[in-house]
């Protein structure tokens, strides 16, 4: 990937209803879906049928679970039948015959996250590190990707040899840290794909009473972690406004607590939601009244949300699944925001596509680690992606980094499988340091690895 403004296309945002991208594909593809039980699938691969031209392909889905792959294959062919796209379907559980002769690979895999993500929460809890998701950062994201990447780097070996030229686009947390181990390891074309500007800018515009399309941004940063630099409306700056209101708007601020309250204090609005974005700093979840004070239930900081919720998550999205075969519940078309079909699009008919992924740093945002993983604007077009360089202020540069040290480590810990590394960037996590000694640290981190010896051993 160069690292290069591209000319005469700007790097300020689209998203899905404001996306103009027409031309249609001119030959059939192969389309691998790594994870087809991911709640992702059924809209991914609907955005797939959705784009124009009908030169056929494949899409080969994969997962280890035979019941969850047999529920997303019944729910493709369904989309499949809607759309009426001459494409076929193959599902199985072993991947080297799916990503043979691949052209793009969409990677959603989670591996065993139902079964350890109770110990991911309540270890780090009896040592007053309370997590609300604890899938990116701290003790649950650094045990996530302990469990994962393995996995992630087997595939991507696969790739080198099976079809090389393939994209290879990651959808799976912790984003930063698989995205930096898999580029230190693999050869692959790995790029980290997410939602979080896409949501944040509609809610923005939501809560500045704004239409979508008129609203100016630049955004800039690490992923779940980047920070609007410019919000502007007819080339008024709207950061004023936004400051007046959710001071005087009290319905207003309860909707992202966190947020609002580091803008105040840092200048600028960040992704992802409050909840998530209270894991990611030492302020906020290290003492109970703070987390009283600054978050609130389920998305906006709620203790133990996502381990409490997750398997039910999950058991719920089959249940659903078997609605959608069964015809009691309705399989939406509507072409989502999420980034990976407007890609192809773009790459396979040079329709240039600006969005938003994570990449490597190689000086695109000076000030932060020039080895680690930022999340910039990128343009795709024929057969390549772009990134485009950003100017983050010294304030944000410092918070991001302070995720770029523990992320460093985690991904040395899952290449060379360095239990060592794994609790020095446990120590370098911000909430967890903010909470606890070293000595605490360690003793945690070797209860985390006895939990869960079945899956890391090392």
């Amino acid at each position: 990937m160069e690292n290069k403004q591209p000319t005469g296309h700007s790097a300020h945002s689209k998203a899905a209803d404001v996306i103009t991208l027409k031309k249609p594909l001119t030959r059939p593809l192969k389309i691998v879906f790594m994870g087809a039980g991911s709640s992702f699938f059924s809209s991914l691969f609907a955005d797939v049928m959705s784009i124009p031209g009908n030169r056929g392909g494949e899409m080969a889905i994969v997962d280890t679970d035979p019941v969850r792959l047999e529920l997303a294959r019944k729910v493709g062919e369904k989309i499949i039948e809607m759309t009426e796209k001459n494409w076929t379907l193959s599902a199985t559980v072993e991947r080297r015959s799916a990503l043979k002769g691949a052209d793009y690979i969409i990677n959603c895999i989670e591996v065993s996250g139902t079964d350890y993500v109770k110990s991911d929460y309540e270890i780090p809890a009896k040592y007053g590190v309370c997590q609300c998701i604890g899938d990116t950062i701290g003790p649950g994201g650094l045990m996530k990707a302990l469990r994962t990447f393995p996995v992630f780097l087997e595939v991507l070996k696969d790739v080198e040899e099976l079809c090389p030229d393939a994209w290879v686009f990651n959808y799976t947390n912790p984003m930063s840290i698989m995205c930096l181990a898999a580029h230190r390891s693999s050869s692959a074309k790995v790029i980290g794909l997410c939602h979080s500007v896409q949501n944040t800018t509609h809610q923005l515009a939501e809560y500045l009473d704004i239409p979508y399309k008129n609203l100016h941004w630049s955004c800039g940063g690490i992923n779940h972690l980047a920070w609007f630099t410019e919000l502007a409306h007819e080339g008024k700056d709207l950061y004023p406004v936004l400051l007046e209101k959710c001071s005087k708007d009290k319905q207003l601020y309860e909707k992202d607590p966190v947020r609002f309250d580091m803008m105040r204090h840092f200048g600028y609005f960040i992704t992802e939601s409050s909840g998530h974005l209270s894991e990611y700093l030492p302020y906020y979840r290290k003492r109970p009244e703070l987390i009283d004070k600054y978050c609130r239930a389920e998305y906006l900081g709620e203790n133990g949300f996502y381990a409490r919720n997750w398997p039910n998550w999950r058991i719920e999205s089959d249940k659903s699944r078997q609605k959608q075969i069964s015809g009691q519940d309705k399989i939406v078309l509507d072409r989502s925001w999420e980034y990976a079909s407007y890609m192809i699009q773009a790459m396979e008919t040079n329709d240039p596509f600006t969005f938003y992924a994570t990449v490597p740093n190689n000086g695109l945002i000076k000030n932060l680690s020039r080895d680690g993983m930022v999340e910039v604007a990128c343009v795709a077009s024929k057969s390549t992606i772009t990134p485009t360089p950003f100017t983050l202020p010294p304030q944000c540069a410092a918070i991001c980094e302070s995720n770029m040290r523990m992320y460093d480590l985690a991904a040395t810990a899952c290449v060379e499988k360095s239990r060592e590394a794994a609790v020095h960037s446990l120590m370098l996590d911000p909430l967890t340091a903010a909470v606890c000694c070293p000595a605490e640290i360690r003793q945690m981190a070797d209860e985390l690895f006895e939990a869960q010896k079945d899956v890391i051993n090392f």
